[in-house]
């Protein structure tokens, strides 16, 4: 593929809710602008763009894709993004480095909540859009009801560029409607111009009067022009849309048939002209290493090189591979660049263009345009690379915390070395896996946005890296403290022959809001100074497994006031051990309590689930904070236990026809209700006989 001027590249998302066809609708750009030589489809695992084994297995997109396309002298970099919850991660960072957007909407579903959710994260990244009405050749659809619903969801300002002509399996074609040709659908996306079908020259007519006042708010002098005459030249109106369509101050919609290669060359022409280029949005900001003062990187070739990683792939062959934005200056094959986030330094080797899973070598990679290369040592997703001599840090990618969790064990004894590597690899691959080392329960706990999330990622460890797994619910981490005081001796005297052990202390626990609280009161020497510090250890080792069920004590305020030595036999040993025997009698005689892990909750569903959700989020002891509306859908926040929220993800699925989502995050923990914590406590009992 040739280079391409920075003002001749448009770097383009497509987002959606899953379903929609963003896939193919990826594939059919790439067939009818020639840059493939058929039109590669998901279903068959032709697919250009879905070409991971779990992707055609799963007959849906899991990762960001790339496909440059070629168009009209243009560089169409098109990041095709997964639809589902799950993979969430890959839209944000697709998001993070595009200058536009193409949002496909099913004419068969209308907006659905993943639809709100991308346009939300477009909103946030305030990226202009193109808006894509999907599947018009299905049975039961109607463009003009589908623009409504866009409407009425996203504020006012969706307009059409095209019209359908035909309905459902009758379409034949678009009405181009500034230039007033019907365009109808030929072999291989190819079509030929004709004139308006009559029954359709109102339409036409009153649509080109909305583009026309749509163009005005690109451009305040067309605005005069039009108040007084009342009319814009073609010309005028283009130069109006292309400049409120590059603000976001309107979205223009395209009608398409993606499998029937309907209104594909439109939407290539549409995104040319009315999403901008690198060079037409304004200068990145980042921040100098070390200095607060911010830093603006221009769209220039000219300017010093500046990246942002937005997709790293891990493979256990081939190596890691690196995707790259580059926001400045020129990115050259065989240079060197400093990682400006870690402070490294990065030889870079061979640079590439992607095309699904191809690797195009490239000798440079341009301001504005998108690349990769292979086998850096020290960069993750998220990370700046820069110039050395100028150096410039960008903000991280924000990404979702994660919902879901599992207990991971390998099948094979063994294998834990090649679990904790393998994941570990995996996770600089996705930054919304996380994987955690459970000290307390000793479990590796490996959490996700969703169950097939983690059905995926336990997957790939099986196909790269040879391992397979068991899977269990994770122990929850409960905590135990007081909610009374009192005050208790230990008192440790151990005789053998020579040399014995002696220690005394009386401490005094009560509540208190930090973790843990020391205080020495003694007076007079009853303990020497020498031993307190060990009466401090002997309490915190203690603490590590409370006195109801075994689980790590917090809140906990110790007053050592008293105690008594023996000038040869003390040690401190004997006085960590008097500290442990006190913590223990103390504890059980101060009211002692569970505690369990309390999450905060945001679950956006459709206004018909809501009934359901709510008697849902009740049952599972949640207490509901508020809602509020948000476009056609709900939003509930609500706290609940952590003990019944562990497979929410696949619950609120069910419940709502999988067109739930939700966040979670830890809030603070809480007293257990008296007979679930006998419950748990019991079971802690039986545990702990078994592991004898």
């Amino acid at each position: 593929m040739k280079e391409y001027s920075t003002d001749n590249i448009r770097n383009i998302a497509l987002i959606s809710h899953g379903g929609a066809g963003k896939t193919t609708l990826g594939d059919a750009m790439l067939f009818v602008s020639g840059g493939n030589d058929r039109f590669g489809r998901t279903d068959d695992e032709t697919s250009v763009l879905d070409f991971d084994p779990e992707e055609q297995r799963r007959k849906t997109t899991i990762s960001t894709s790339i496909a440059p396309i070629e168009w009209k002298g243009k560089k169409l970099n098109i990041l095709d993004t997964p639809g589902y919850f799950d993979f969430v991660g890959e839209v944000r960072s697709a998001l993070r480095v595009c200058d536009g957007a193409i949002v496909v909407v099913d004419a068969t579903g209308g907006i659905e909540v993943g639809t709100e959710l991308v346009w939300q994260y477009a909103n946030e990244y305030d990226i202009p859009r193109l808006i894509v009405v999907n599947k018009l050749d299905r049975e039961n659809t109607d463009f003009q009801t589908t623009v409504d619903q866009i409407n009425e969801a996203f504020g006012g300002r969706a307009t059409p560029l095209y019209l359908p002509v035909g309905k459902q399996a009758n379409l034949k074609g678009i009405v181009d409607v500034i230039r007033g040709v019907m365009l109808t659908a030929g072999p291989n996306g190819k079509f030929t111009e004709g004139p308006v079908p009559d029954d359709m020259a109102g339409q036409v007519s009153d649509v080109k009067e909305q583009l026309k006042e749509a163009a005005c708010d690109g451009d305040d002098e067309l605005m005069e022009k039009y108040l007084e005459e009342g009319d814009l030249s073609d010309e005028e109106i283009l130069r109006g849309l292309r400049l409120a369509s590059s603000k976001g101050r309107i979205h223009l919609v395209v009608p398409v048939a993606a499998a029937k290669l309907i209104g594909i060359a439109q939407l290539m022409d549409a995104a040319v002209d009315y999403l901008p280029s690198p060079k037409a949005v304004p200068p990145v900001k980042g921040t100098v290493p070390g200095q607060e003062a911010e830093v603006e990187r221009e769209a220039s070739e000219s300017a010093p090189f500046s990246a942002l990683v937005f997709k790293t792939t891990a493979d256990p062959y081939v190596g890691k591979l690196t995707l790259f934005r580059v926001y400045s200056g020129k990115f050259a094959s065989n240079s060197t660049v400093l990682n400006s986030t870690r402070n490294k330094v990065e030889r870079i080797g061979q640079l590439y263009t992607i095309k699904g899973k191809t690797q195009e070598p490239a000798a440079v990679v341009n301001a504005g345009d998108i690349g990769a290369v292979a086998k850096l040592q020290d960069t993750l997703t998220g990370d700046t690379l820069c110039k050395q001599e100028e150096p410039v840090v960008f903000s991280p990618i924000k990404f979702p915390p994660p919902i879901y969790s599992v207990a991971v064990r390998p099948k094979t004894k063994g294998d834990e070395d090649k679990i904790s590597s393998g994941l570990t690899r995996l996770t600089e691959e996705d930054p919304t896996i996380t994987v955690e080392r459970n000290a307390e329960t000793g479990e590796t706990i490996l959490s996700g946005l969703g169950e097939v999330h983690v059905d995926v990622t336990t997957g790939k460890l099986k196909r790269k890296f040879g391992v397979d797994v068991d899977l269990t619910t994770p122990t929850i981490p409960y905590r135990e403290t007081i909610k009374g005081s009192s005050k208790a001796e230990g008192r440790h005297k151990k005789q053998t022959g020579g040399r014995g052990q002696f220690g005394h202390v009386w401490i005094e626990f009560e509540p208190t809001e930090a973790e843990f609280e020391f205080v020495d009161k003694i007076f007079g020497g009853a303990v020497p100074r020498q031993y307190i510090p060990a009466v401090e250890k002997g309490l915190r080792e203690a603490m590590v497994e409370g006195v109801l069920a075994g689980y790590p004590v917090t809140g906990l305020k110790a007053t050592l006031y008293d105690g008594s030595y023996h000038p040869v036999d003390s040690s401190e040993m004997a006085f960590k051990i008097a500290a442990s025997l006190a913590f223990k009698k103390g504890c059980m005689e101060a009211n002692p309590i569970l505690l369990e892990p309390i999450m905060r909750l945001e679950v956006t569903v459709p206004e018909q689930f809501m009934g359901d959700i709510m008697g849902d989020l009740n049952k599972k002891r949640g207490r509901i904070q508020g809602m509020e509306a948000r476009g056609h859908f709900q939003v509930i926040k609500a706290t609940a236990p952590l003990a019944e929220l562990q497979k929410y993800a696949i619950d609120l699925r069910s419940m709502t026809q999988g067109r739930g989502l939700f966040t979670m995050e830890f809030d603070h923990y809480e007293e257990v209700p008296g007979n679930i914590a006998e419950t748990i406590i019991e079971e802690a009992k039986k545990r702990k006989e078994q592991e004898k």
